[in-house]
């Protein structure tokens, strides 16, 4: 089993996927919304591909932890994605991933205007989400072992 990890936009959708022992995330996709049917059928090959039994969605929060904008519009993407997927769905605090995402990108000399740029961006945030939870869990199965 894997996790997926989820950066929402309303044009494009980042994608990342944990390995079987959830060490580690990679950048996997940047899927391009579409219609509701073509996206159900993207979304079941995607899980079904890569046996994922958990998927992790940032949560757009603001600076001081309150709801963002994008908030409502995230949540019901995710309801959207349990209801079609029938897996359970763990929200991820992703505030400055897109500016790590963006230092990422410069630092490899990606131009801003760049089409590449705006896509590879919400790759590697959904890295981001997925690798942060990821690290959670770690720290949360090591504390327990402590004792």
């Amino acid at each position: 089993m894997r996790i997926l990890g989820v950066d929402f936009g309303d044009r494009n959708i980042g994608i990342a996927v944990s390995d079987a022992l959830f060490f580690t995330a990679q950048a996997l996709d940047s899927y391009r919304v579409r219609s509701k049917e073509e996206d159900k059928k993207y979304f079941k090959k995607l899980v079904s591909k890569y046996n994922v039994g958990e998927i992790v969605i940032g949560l757009p929060l603001r600076m001081d932890g309150s709801p963002g904008t994008r908030v409502e519009k995230t949540k019901k993407f995710a309801l959207w994605l349990e209801n079609t997927l029938h897996l359970p769905i763990t929200f991820w605090d992703e505030r400055l991933t897109t500016k790590q995402a963006l230092k990422i990108l410069c630092q490899h000399k990606i131009k801003n205007k760049n089409k590449k740029k705006k896509i590879l961006k919400h790759q590697i945030s959904a890295t981001i989400i997925l690798s942060s939870y990821l690290e959670s869990k770690r720290e949360k199965h090591n504390a327990t072992q402590d004792f």
